[in-house]
């Protein structure tokens, strides 16, 4: 697996847009009440603020808008260092680019 840094930007620099990568698809399966990030050959069963981090990531909006977006529906939460965190171990799985 390549490291988030070896990929160029990490979720720490402003202008990244991060959207999900190709073949993935972002899914609510109503029968399991979960959200889902359906891959080729792979499900992930998505728990927490990860839908809503990954929801906002269409390839038009920064992560600093991404940030601030979540940090408006969730008041006092620690949302950059999550955020960003998050983003870039994701990255590092291939999930967005």
């Amino acid at each position: 697996m390549t490291a988030p840094e070896e990929l160029g930007a990490t979720a720490q620099a402003t202008d990244w847009r991060p959207r999900l990568g190709s073949g993935i698809i972002l899914r609510h399966d109503a029968v399991r009440h979960a959200d889902l990030l359906v891959m080729p050959e792979r499900i992930v069963l998505l728990e927490g603020g990860a839908v809503a981090v990954l929801r906002l990531c269409d390839g038009e909006r920064t992560v600093a808008e991404i940030v601030e977006r979540l940090r408006a529906d969730f008041p006092g939460a620690p949302v950059a260092d999550d955020v960003t965190e998050f983003l870039d171990r994701v990255r590092g799985e291939g999930w967005v680019r």
